[in-house]
């Protein structure tokens, strides 16, 4: 009798050990498919109880309503990086598209250019032509933020394909930092529109913009040191490429023995706003030239801006959008206040951030390049393209102050060149150098 009460007793503990341990089992289980679909995303009730669920159209994402049309809501405005002069904030890479790495492995030349909010959608016109990576950095000043995240998002949503290849960085003054309060204007999402984000600033901002001096240099680093290609083709956001740029230059470098020392200088030409279509190769440019609807650039603001290309020698030389991109010829008569648009390794001298607004912010890193043995080499038939003959009269007063307080700089500039390389082949350090509107 005892032993088998014994018996029962054992079969009895075996069975609860079964179901604990079965328990366990499933409580395990249904911890598993718990972590791995959690409750903030939770299972369509369309999806047949036979198909596993997926938690992959939500993982990762910021938990907001329409961050997935926001590229840059998340962007913590308390961080980034100073300038040398703690002057500007400096956030990289704020928004990149999925294709901009890809791009720029495959692409020889990255295009690197700079905006403020007033010239944001000139973006469009040199994307409709350059198809390579783009690297822009934008300066944004208190409700401008705002502004460039609707204009981001735009670009997003309505223009998928040039937002792929862009990677956008921003600059803002640490005595006007921007700030990201406030919902997105409707545009944001409009595809049927051109936004004209500056239209919307308050008037607080536009006031501040206009008694501070645009930092170009620092853009233009900030642009140039965010590319990831071999060369890198700095312009302003108003220097438009000839069509197929991009691709031409990948075969002429392909096919061209390296030159560390060469900067490749891309020909640039004001063009009439009488004249409607942006030129479809050299042969249509030269004969606008001849009609005098498109003239070198800055020839009536500034000639020596440009003078040292020599352009009637490039016009002379022929070219069509059959010939392959080539060196024209080298530039022989390299002048102090020249600016020429170029591409090169950039391994090239930084530009000088003391010079802040117009005047020296481009001659200075050229001319230092000068220093150091760069040869300036023109292509053709390659061009860019700014939209209106500039002249003098519709400069404003408050840009040849800011040319005045950049020529104070260049004086100390230069002794610095001096001292570092031991050069004056200008004679400059025998004059102090004369005020020039540039």
């Amino acid at each position: 009798m005892g032993i088998r009460n014994k018996g029962r007793d054992w079969r009895f503990q075996w069975s609860m050990v079964m179901i604990a341990a079965a328990a366990l089992v499933a409580y395990n289980a249904v911890a598993n498919l718990w972590l791995l679909h959690p409750a903030s995303c939770p299972i369509p009730p369309t999806i047949p109880p036979t198909e596993p669920p997926t938690c992959e159209p939500c993982f990762g994402k910021v938990s907001s309503a329409g961050a997935d049309y926001d590229p840059i809501y998340t962007l913590d405005l308390r961080l980034g990086r100073w300038d040398g002069s703690r002057s500007y904030k400096i956030f990289d890479n704020v928004a990149v598209g999925e294709l901009y790495s890809e791009m720029s492995t495959n692409y020889h030349v990255c295009l690197a250019t700079q905006s403020s909010i007033e010239r944001l959608h000139e973006l469009l016109r040199i994307a409709a032509h350059w198809t390579g990576p783009i690297s822009v950095a934008v300066f944004v000043a208190g409700d401008e933020m705002r502004l460039l995240r609707a204009f981001t998002t735009w670009l997003y949503k309505c223009q998928p394909e040039i937002y792929s290849r862009l990677a956008l960085h921003i600059i803002m003054p640490a005595e006007k930092p921007g700030y990201n309060d406030g919902s997105l204007p409707k545009w944001a999402r409009d595809c049927d529109v051109i936004p004209l984000p500056h239209e919307e600033r308050k008037a607080e901002t536009v006031a501040w913009r206009a008694r501070h001096p645009y930092p170009q240099n620092h853009m233009r680093n900030l642009a140039r040191k965010n590319t990831h290609t071999s060369y890198v083709f700095l312009v302003d956001i108003d220097i438009v490429p000839s069509t197929g740029m991009a691709e031409a230059l990948n075969q002429f470098l392909d096919s061209s023995p390296k030159c560390p020392l060469c900067a490749y200088v891309v020909p640039t030409y004001e063009l009439d706003r009488r004249v409607a279509k942006f030129p479809a190769n050299k042969s249509e440019l030269v004969r606008l030239s001849r009609s005098k609807l498109a003239i070198p650039f800055h020839r009536k603001v500034f000639i020596y801006n440009q003078f040292a290309s020599n352009f009637s020698r490039w016009e002379a030389s022929g070219g069509n959008e059959s010939e392959l991109t080539h060196i024209s010829h080298n530039v022989t008569n390299f002048e102090l206040l020249y600016e020429p648009f170029y591409l090169a390794s950039d391994t090239v001298p930084a530009h000088d951030e003391r010079f802040l607004g117009y005047g020296f912010t481009r001659n200075s890193q050229v001319y230092e390049m000068f220093l150091i043995g760069y040869q300036f080499k023109v292509l053709s038939p390659i061009f860019t393209i700014h939209w209106g003959i500039q002249t003098r009269r519709n400069r404003p007063l408050w840009r040849e102050k800011q040319n005045e307080n950049n020529r104070k700089h260049f004086e100390t500039f230069k002794k610095e060149l001096f001292a570092r390389y031991r050069k004056d082949p200008l004679h400059l350090l025998k004059r102090p150098q004369q005020a020039k509107k540039t």
